[in-house]
């Protein structure tokens, strides 16, 4: 079993920035993929970013591409997500996922384990 435990969220005016934190435990080896996805009230969670644990290579969907950026260190077993030019739309609940796929995929149901979840909320 791997846990995922997320921290940073918070509120931000639009055109601000937060980082988000993801601490994985556990089976930390077993991880292929990191990911992050969001869930805004009365939308499906979607994809937000992926990172491969061990190569590093990053995934985003179009919608935070060139605003969000997200990282891993390996030694720390952590996973970051960068958000910059906060929009209003980017306000949701972000979850940190892990996959023990290698392949970085953004069905919800390609991800094993599951954070909790930290709220970002953006004002205009």
């Amino acid at each position: 079993q791997v846990q995922l435990v997320e921290s940073g969220g918070g509120m931000a005016q639009a055109g601000g920035s937060l980082r988000l934190s993801c601490a994985a435990s556990g089976r930390t080896f077993s991880i292929g993929v990191a990911g992050w996805f969001r869930q805004a009230p009365g939308k499906e969670r979607e994809f937000v970013a992926a990172i491969s644990w061990s190569a590093g290579i990053t995934s985003y969907s179009d919608s935070v591409k060139g605003r969000f950026t997200i990282s891993g260190d390996n030694d720390k077993n952590m996973v970051y997500l960068h958000l910059n030019s906060l929009k209003p739309e980017d306000t949701a609940v972000y979850y940190c996922a892990a996959s023990v796929g290698g392949l970085l995929m953004r069905p919800v149901n390609a991800y094993n384990y599951w954070g909790q979840g930290t709220q970002v909320t953006v004002s205009s």
